[in-house]
């Protein structure tokens, strides 16, 4: 690996528990994904991509892909995609003749391999050559990196979250697995000091999250001491693809999820019998609770 990656960090960590615990932030450790998203992601989306005439429909799209569906806590890029891809195949929206944007040079992008984050995306503009719709892109981005800057401040982790990291913090490597920027991560754990439990808090900028447990944890540890904690099925899925344990936090019910995780879970993860039908159930529970099909399309 280059030197100068910004995952090096995960790759050249070493174990110093038995355990590894990687923990998703946003909508896990802290309520924050309904501010961040209906006061700042979708805000932005309706300006910068001109959706003003039908920015009812274009709320709910994103509010679905982001929110209440199976794409729960997806990277920003793809969920802007999807959530247009949805108002286009929306009746309700076809019946207004606006132009939803397709955004073939933002999927270029998607599909290009690199990290999804602002920066990579400066790279890949400067490789490519600034066009009117990636410039639009980083100028969206960097918007509702702003806008979640100057809004998200003083919320606290969920009840039993402190508990558990107190809990576990001689017993396990922590490290925070996120698709959200460094910074914003940074400064919520910081704030809410708590940032001493992890080893390193992996944003955006270090990769996906299944690449996040892949350098720092697969190989080192062994499998079934391995466990992810998220909120949505892109963290099940990081941790599926390394083939190691998820625990569910529930959206809606994040502080029981939060209080069976250190009043159970954590003891069954410890102990060596999480694997098998007591993971199975909970993600069983979970996927229950995020549809596939949006509302709009169930009528």
């Amino acid at each position: 690996m280059n030197n100068n990656s910004p995952n090096r960090i995960l790759e050249e960590l070493q174990p110093e528990k038995d355990f590894f615990i990687g923990i998703d932030s946003d909508g896990c450790v802290f309520d924050t994904m309904e501010i961040k998203h209906k006061e700042c992601f979708i805000p932005n989306i309706i300006k910068y991509w001109n959706l003003q005439a039908v920015s009812k429909y274009a709320r709910d799209s994103a509010e679905f892909v982001n929110l209440y569906s199976r794409w729960r806590g997806i990277n920003r890029f793809p969920a802007l995609v999807m959530s247009l891809d949805l108002l286009r195949d929306w009746d309700d929206v076809l019946k207004r003749n606006i132009s939803i944007p397709e955004l073939p040079e933002v999927r270029a992008f998607i599909d290009s391999g690199r990290p999804l984050s602002n920066p990579s995306l400066d790279e890949y503009i400067a490789e490519k050559g600034e066009t009117g719709e990636l410039l639009q892109a980083r100028e969206w981005s960097h918007a509702v990196n702003r806008t979640v800057d100057e809004m998200v401040s003083g919320i606290p982790p969920f009840p039993y979250v402190l508990e558990s990291l107190e809990k576990m913090k001689e017993l396990a490597d922590m490290l925070v697995v996120s698709a959200t920027p460094g910074d914003a991560l940074n400064k919520e754990w910081s704030e809410n000091r708590i940032d001493h439990y992890v080893r390193v808090i992996a944003g955006q900028e270090m990769g996906s999250k299944k690449e996040h447990l892949s350098l720092a944890a697969v190989n080192k540890y062994k499998n079934d001491r391995i466990l992810m904690i998220g909120d949505a099925p892109g963290d099940m899925k990081a941790a599926k693809a390394n083939n190691v344990l998820f625990y569910p936090i529930m959206p809606g019910e994040e502080d029981v999820s939060w209080q069976r995780f250190h009043e159970e879970a954590a003891d069954v993860f410890m102990s060596g019998n999480y694997a098998g039908s007591y993971e199975e159930k909970l993600i069983t529970e979970f996927l229950d609770h995020l549809p596939e099909t949006p509302p709009w399309k169930r009528k």
